[in-house]
């Protein structure tokens, strides 16, 4: 079943390709441009080297057309779509050094991003008929959480909250600050409400039993639990009963995450869908018949 991951953000997507563009390529590609003729065209083919969910075919066409508007990119299936080995993803056909120009960064973001959607969809997969909601971390390659986190969607998963500036988190190290200054978890909470719009959601992680009622009478939105055992879990929830939604962190892989979910939480978050998953093996096929007749 293919999702409907939304977008992303136009101007942080812009601002990637322009990045990873001059990273790749900051006075031109000298190779092409002494090997391949000006006039050579080439057609090449998006093709899936594995089975996957993909994520980043937009992207993947984006790149072409930043490095030359007339590459004509194609794509055959959707963001969110699963696909097998060997199936044809997309279709570019242009002036050939503008292609193997942009080949490589065009490649590196799309393989990127659908080895984080086909992990994603595996632990969205192992939840299925639970209430738990797969979400991602703030665990992402600098510059290219806007990429990642659609990814995350692509895979049929949630975001958590995007930025520093999005959502009140009070962890572990925040609460050590204000137990350092003689402030209490209860106290914080009531200032914070204070001060917060009514819009703004307050979470915050505990990580012993003892903490979570004087957090949820506290009146938070969500409560973490963060490296609670399966039956912690469990008495956490009942503890909780219904007054704040349940968030499963910590220690989370596809071992553990079914039973996390069939403890009725409401919420698990796996930074390894982000900092862990693996490049998915795409390739880019250059048609060598059509570039030969173009004087390559």
């Amino acid at each position: 079943m293919t999702v409907d991951p939304g977008t992303i953000p136009p101007h942080a997507l812009r601002r990637v390709i322009d990045t990873a563009l001059e990273e790749d390529a900051p006075w031109g590609d000298v190779t092409s441009e002494t090997l391949i003729p000006a006039d050579a065209t080439a057609t090449a083919t998006l093709t899936a080297r594995e089975p996957g969910v993909l994520s980043g075919g937009d992207v993947f066409v984006q790149v072409m057309h930043a490095v030359d508007p007339t590459i004509d990119a194609v794509l055959h299936v959707p963001d969110g779509s699963r696909f097998a080995a060997g199936d044809v993803l997309a279709t570019v056909t242009g002036p050939a050094r503008s292609v193997l120009r942009a080949e490589r960064v065009a490649l590196n973001l799309a393989q990127r991003m659908s080895g984080i959607a086909t992990a994603t969809a595996t632990f969205v997969a192992a939840v299925a008929g639970t209430r738990a909601r797969i979400v991602d971390t703030r665990k992402t390659t600098p510059g290219l959480r806007a990429l990642e986190r659609y990814a995350v969607r692509c895979g049929g998963g949630h975001n958590h909250r995007t930025s520093l500036s999005d959502a009140v988190l009070a962890k572990d190290n925040h609460l050590a600050v204000l137990l350092a200054g003689g402030i209490g978890i209860q106290d914080a909470i009531a200032t914070a409400r204070e001060r917060l719009g009514h819009t703004v959601h307050l979470e915050v992680e505990v990580d012993r039993i003892d903490q979570i009622e004087p957090v949820v009478a506290a009146g938070v939105d969500t409560i973490m639990l963060d490296n609670f055992t399966t039956d912690q879990l469990r008495d956490g929830i009942a503890v909780v009963a219904g007054r704040a939604l349940v968030e499963a962190s910590g220690g989370v892989s596809l071992d553990t995450v079914a039973a996390i979910a069939a403890t009725g939480v409401d919420v698990i978050s796996v930074g390894a869908l982000t900092h862990s998953a693996r490049a998915l093996d795409l390739g880019l096929d250059i048609d060598v018949s059509v570039a030969a007749t173009a004087g390559v």
